[in-house]
């Protein structure tokens, strides 16, 4: 599952010393006094967070002041926070179950009205099974290719697991985004299982869409289609489904071209789209992977937290040429490393600043939300071929993949429990402006790999996210405000940690309420307050008022 919009992603080479703990003190400790060995510890502490591990390397310290812009314009859906998981995992029906208490917690958690997508590259190799001696269509030849990247096999999806989502739904707030098998379907399969989803979701179906990054269907690792594919032939095809599901669904409306890597696609769609069937193309959607496979070295901590002059130049593009027709335009799939992520990378406590960062840059451009990629091991491996790279990559890769692939912001299965991964408390710090309005912040310097972001809310007070990627570099912010505020901190011991990451002083556990447990003050004095961000973190403030 590649980067979606490829002119967004530069390469971008990146390295980084690392040395544990346990390492540091062995060379370190021997025979010398106790005062020295705490000497080393805190030496390994600071080396494991990817800084320079040079003995004697200080802090840096940037001082810079923070304004707001007045206009608060560009509003963020309450729903603009979302997962995306592969529709094959709607073959085991006990998972998307409103019994399924620790997961329903957890979606709570996150937002209380979510989008969840279902679709990936197992949405093309789904089919919609009614009775017993219902029989999958024919597999295509590419999926008996060694080198194929797309499933080897059918999943049959039956009437039961459908039944399931929608308790689950409720059970949760959320609504679904319901992906239709372009690749291997037919408009009278996809019509009956549209029929279905439709009447059993109700008003938790957010909209169908039909295919998984079609532009693909032509490539070597799928073969979906023969080599003369192109946006014409999809367009055809794609409106034979959508008229064979709307003469089943009468209120049936639409979101695409779901795609992988092709800004084009988006924009043609957008374009010629609801000129063919007037309303009922309600959003455009895409893909975005900052980097991969796994097994690239490139694909580093480095890489993902380095900032992208692309995304800023580009996105608004294509959100606004969605919305010149009335469109919104959201991203449905991505993480931070294509293919099933990354150990120490996907998993660890970097992917949750630049999830955060990511999410809020996107609400700033207008986008109407963002589904982060995720799933079982089992699940994503399948949907990629039987093929998971990073869980050749490290010594711990398979034991962490046995929980749940890399990327994925929740880990487990109802048996094992489940926990929420770093990049979860990253989306949860972005969701703090979710229902506000946008309002431009500037810094007077521009610091390292830092980022501000504020929005007004509905009550009338004003929100902050502070995001410090840097991992050397503590920022002293100077903010105009004649109002105090409260402060809940993203903290992690470092930058690749995949535990001890806490949101306010508190981890996210399933089945318990989260709530703050340390919420720091901030006095207004002399019409300024001041906080201090350190090195790799974030921070919500929320202000007694608007600034």
């Amino acid at each position: 599952m590649p980067n979606v919009y490829q002119f967004l992603n530069e390469e971008r080479k990146g390295s980084s010393m690392k040395i544990s703990r346990r390492d540091a003190v062995k060379l370190i400790a021997g025979s010398i006094p106790a005062y020295f060995v705490i000497c080393a510890l805190s030496l390994a502490a600071n080396a494991s967070a990817g800084v320079d591990a040079a003995a004697g390397t200080q802090e840096n310290v940037a001082k810079i002041s923070l304004t707001l812009e007045k206009a608060a314009s560009i509003p963020v859906p309450r729903d603009y926070l979302g997962f995306s998981c592969e529709t094959a995992q709607l073959a085991d029906p006990t998972f998307f179950d409103p019994e399924n208490s620790e997961l329903v917690s957890l979606f709570k958690t996150l937002t209380p009205e979510g989008i969840l997508r279902l679709g990936g590259n197992s949405s093309e190799f789904c089919w919609w099974k009614t009775a017993a001696n219902d029989r999958p269509p024919e597999l295509p030849e590419s999926a008996h290719r060694e080198d194929n990247w797309m499933p080897r096999s059918f999943t049959a999806i039956e009437p039961i697991a459908v039944d399931n989502l929608a308790g689950f739904l409720e059970a949760t707030g959320w609504k679904v985004i319901y992906n239709l098998n372009l690749g291997t379907g037919t408009p009278e399969r996809d019509a009956e299982e549209a029929a279905y989803v439709a009447k059993k979701l109700g008003k938790r179906l957010l909209y169908f869409q039909i295919g998984n990054e079609p532009e693909y269907y032509r490539n070597d690792n799928n073969r979906l289609r023969s080599r003369d594919w192109n946006f014409d032939k999809y367009l055809d095809q794609w409106m034979a489904i959508a008229l064979a599901v709307i003469a089943r669904v009468p209120e049936a409306v639409f979101g695409g071209p779901d795609v992988g890597s092709s800004g084009q696609w988006v924009i043609r769609f957008a374009r010629q789209a609801p000129q063919q069937l007037p309303g009922r193309i309600v959003a455009c959607s895409g893909h975005y992977y900052v980097m991969g496979p796994p097994d690239d070295p490139r694909s580093t901590v480095e890489r993902l937290l380095a900032p992208d002059p692309r995304v800023d130049r580009d996105v608004p593009r294509v959100i606004n040429i969605a919305r010149e027709n009335n469109l919104v335009y959201r991203m449905t799939e991505g993480n931070s490393c294509y293919r099933g992520g990354k150990p120490g990378v996907s998993d660890a406590f970097c992917s949750a600043l630049w999830g955060a960062d990511y999410l809020l840059k996107l609400a700033s451009f207008g986008c109407a939300g963002v589904n982060l990629h995720g799933g079982g091991a089992k699940v994503i491996r399948s949907a990629l071929g039987g093929h998971l790279p990073g869980e050749h990559l490290t010594p711990d890769a398979a034991a962490i993949a046995a929980e749940g692939s890399f990327y994925t912001p929740i880990a487990g299965s109802r048996e094992m429990g489940f926990k929420a991964r770093p990049i979860f408390y990253g989306m949860k710090l972005a969701g703090v402006l979710a229902g506000g309005r946008m309002r431009p912040a500037h810094f007077d310097k521009s610091p390292a790999n830092a980022s501000a972001f504020a929005a007004d809310m509905p009550d009338g007070s004003t929100r902050m996210v502070l995001i410090n990627k840097d991992a050397k570099q503590k920022l002293e912010i100077s903010i105009p405000s004649a109002h105090d505020a409260q402060v809940w901190r993203l903290q992690a011991p470092a930058l690749t940690a995949i535990s001890g990451v806490t949101l306010a002083g508190t981890e996210i556990k399933p089945g318990e309420t989260w709530q703050p447990s340390h919420e720091e003050n901030l006095v207004s004095k002399d019409s300024r307050v001041q906080i201090d961000v350190e090195p790799a973190s974030g921070a919500a403030l929320f202000f007694n008022g608007n600034l």
